[in-house]
């Protein structure tokens, strides 16, 4: 019985392309610091003294969704089924071993859609930033991962997804990864807000307005940008799931697309201030990025280009929201800035995929066949397929988020608001056993590493 399974999974594996599978396993390597990466970069954002809970829920996302996509997430996502839902034919991967799929391993397949559902959900859990319970976050990942991401990416990629089926331009994520993700990160920062659960009914938490500040760690930042960029690469480039002329174009406009939204951004502030900013250029990379995903099997270099740019400004425009008056009356957090960069900025880039993809530059791979967009193609129709998947995907991740993260708030021992006392102190002091502050050290001012040896004080 082993000698007989081991020969079909190794015909299996001599039917896959072992330069497409090495590109994609390449590519896997470099798009997996992306999901460490947005919690460094939701750590920069945060205070000092919420620096550390910042940046643990990207760690919770990496152990719940690797559970959750093994179990029923990959089913779900990409098993055949209906137009919303996949079926259950793979749950626990059963069948996904070395068969192709394309010409890559399924396996392999597999690992590199969950590193685009593990990224999202780091993105959207940081709606929690600063005030939210990490330990409600466990079950609402798990819950989230299979209610909210895996519906949406079947309906957008897997071969029977009524999105799919309709034509939908979405090439590496706009509605189920920019779009998802930020709508996700708003119901939660809303809830947080306006909680309906416990979290209301407990007299030791007010939910508020938490004041603003600037980011307080710049150095997490620059870090995060680094590897976010570079992942993002990869994420564009390894999409086509083989190595092809169309890798190698969605590469470059994705680094083309993030580079103009980041010189974009950051002369805006530099024209209005008079000084350079870590965070502008941050912010002007994402928003390039966010913008490039959708469509960067679609556009050349000169589009992406001007995407970038009007991506940063859109974003610099969404991002003035939370220091209106009325965000703090109606007590609206976004630490992460997630509403500015993923959502708008996601929902006009699959907007604008749709208006200026082009047939010609999807045939880059040499399979693609597609109607194109509005403006190359005239395919008027296309504008209309991608407002339908634009306000399907805000609607169901919004609605779904908040239900779930409110059932989850209904559990006793699970509140999702931190209480007031804790807010005060800081995540870290509350939920950590390690903090970046002084604290940290208390009892150990004359650390001795061989007791009666000489001590070394702990500045």
């Amino acid at each position: 019985m082993g000698s007989s399974t081991s020969s079909s999974v190794l015909d299996a594996w001599a039917a896959c392309d072992r330069t497409d599978t090495l590109f994609v396993l390449t590519c896997c390597a470099f798009c997996w610091p992306i999901i460490p990466a947005v919690g460094l970069a939701y750590s920069g954002y945060s205070t000092r003294w919420n620096s550390i809970a910042s940046f643990y829920p990207a760690l919770l996302v990496i152990t719940v969704c690797t559970i959750q996509w093994w179990a029923v997430g990959y089913t779900l996502a990409y098993g055949s089924g209906g137009g919303v839902f996949g079926g259950l034919g793979n749950a626990f991967h059963v069948g996904v071993n070395a068969q192709p799929v394309g010409s890559i391993p399924a396996i392999l397949f597999s690992f590199f859609q969950l590193i685009f559902e593990a990224t999202v959900a780091a993105i959207a859990v940081g709606g929690v930033c600063e005030r939210g319970r990490l330990v409600a976050l466990v079950p609402f990942i798990f819950l989230w991962s299979t209610f909210v991401y895996c519906p949406l990416a079947h309906m957008v990629w897997s071969d029977d997804g009524f999105l799919g089926n309709l034509g939908v331009m979405d090439f590496a994520g706009g509605t189920p990864v920019h779009i998802c993700s930020g709508a996700t990160a708003t119901a939660l920062s809303i809830y947080l807000s306006y909680p309906v659960g416990r979290s209301r009914k407990s007299a030791t938490r007010t939910p508020s307005h938490l004041a603003l500040h600037k980011p307080h760690n710049t150095i997490c930042q620059i870090i995060a940008l680094i590897i976010i960029w570079g992942s993002w690469l990869a994420f564009d480039a390894g999409t086509t799931l083989s190595l092809n002329f169309k890798s190698v174009m969605a590469l470059v406009v994705t680094n083309v697309c993030a580079s103009s939204g980041a010189l974009t951004y950051a002369l805006s502030t530099w024209l209005e201030t008079g000084k350079w900013a870590v965070d502008s250029a941050f912010l002007g990379a994402i928003a390039g990025l966010v913008m490039i995903t959708p469509s960067a099997g679609f556009i050349g270099v000169t589009t992406a280009l001007f995407f970038g740019i009007f991506g940063a400004l859109l974003a610099r425009q969404a991002l003035r929201i939370k220091f209106t008056r009325l965000a703090r009356k109606y007590r609206w957090v976004d630490n992460g800035d997630t509403l500015a960069t993923h959502c708008i900025c996601g929902f006009a880039a699959t907007i604008m995929t749709g208006l200026f993809g082009s047939k010609e530059i999807a045939a880059y791979d040499g399979a693609s066949d597609i109607a194109g967009g509005v403006v190359f193609d005239g395919n008027i129709r296309q504008l209309g397929v991608q407002m339908l998947e634009a306000v399907i995907g805000l609607t169901w991740s919004f609605v779904v988020s908040w239900v779930l993260i409110a059932l989850i708030d209904c559990v006793p021992g699970f509140e999702v608001l931190c209480t007031d006392e804790e807010v005060l102190m800081g995540m870290d002091a509350a939920q950590m056993e390690e903090t970046l502050t002084e604290a940290h050290w208390e009892g150990e001012a004359e650390y001795r590493a061989i007791e009666g040896k000489g001590a070394v004080a702990i500045a």
